[in-house]
């Protein structure tokens, strides 16, 4: 808020934290709830691009290509949960609260504005001084 290192190392620590969390329900729930159609773990998921393909017991590729596209899924959950949450939980409440601290606040005394007769007044008075010169002492005649 105030861009200040304190508050962007606070952040930091809080988002690292928060990741942990993300992590762990997307492990937790969102996992075994895919594994009730497939397999436990997302990182399981993939496809053969390239054929034949094989795995060893470790799972490792042996033959062919694969596209690990669980492993994009998982990720991407993981993303939208957090995005979602830091949106919901941490910014539109944070906007909401400055919004209330704004009308809160008195409104600064800020020099008005020159009207269009003021500023129409000091262009003719430039262009006048223009034309006499540097030099001159005299003032403009006032209409």
């Amino acid at each position: 808020m105030r861009g200040n290192v304190v508050d962007l190392a606070v952040a930091v620590v809080i988002g690292a934290a928060f990741t942990n969390i993300v992590n762990s329900v997307v492990k937790g729930i969102i996992n075994p709830v895919v594994g009730a159609f497939g397999t436990k773990d997302l990182e399981h998921y993939a496809s053969c691009l390239k054929g034949p393909c094989a795995r060893n017991a470790a799972g490792e590729v042996t033959k062919g290509v694969y596209i690990q596209w669980g492993s994009v899924l998982s990720a991407s959950l993981t993303f939208l949960i957090t995005a979602a949450v830091v949106y919901f939980l941490m910014l539109l409440p944070m906007k909401r609260w400055q919004d209330r601290q704004a009308a809160k606040a008195p409104v600064a005394d800020k020099p008005a504005e020159p009207t269009e007769i003021e500023l129409l007044a000091q262009i003719r008075d430039t262009l006048i001084e223009q034309r006499r010169g540097p030099g001159s002492d005299s003032v403009p005649a006032q209409r």
